[in-house]
């Protein structure tokens, strides 16, 4: 059975899962807004410790930045193309290039930190 895919508000970050999610995750790393995306995977313990850390974050930066999640199973396509070769990794876009990578898990703060430069 196929799987649908969408992009969901999940309250206070959005799911990117799939391909009926691709364009609007290429309308929305193609803008001038920042967009972190944390490759993660269901089964990874760091992912895992990571999603309360991405809560954390967008609540510090507010609107001022787009936080998206995309599960590599669900996104195998995605996780080729953008090379992740483990999770989590965090990627920060910003007009549809990658500004800021990094793998493994990190705090709120370091998060904050590296995105700063890349608000406006």
């Amino acid at each position: 059975m196929a799987r649908r895919s969408r992009l969901e508000n999940r309250g206070r970050f959005h799911q990117a899962m799939g391909t009926e999610a691709k364009r609007g995750f290429s309308e929305l790393i193609n803008g001038d807004k920042p967009v972190v995306v944390d490759f993660t995977a269901t089964w990874c313990g760091p992912c895992k410790a990571m999603a309360p850390i991405m809560e954390q974050f967008k609540q510090q930066i507010g609107d001022r930045a787009v936080v998206l999640k995309v599960d590599i199973d669900r996104n195998p396509a995605a996780a080729r193309h953008y090379q992740i070769q483990g999770v989590p990794t965090l990627a920060i876009f910003k007009r549809g290039g990658i500004v800021w990578r990094r793998s493994g898990v990190m705090s709120a703060a370091e998060l904050k930190a590296a995105i700063e430069p890349h608000l406006e």
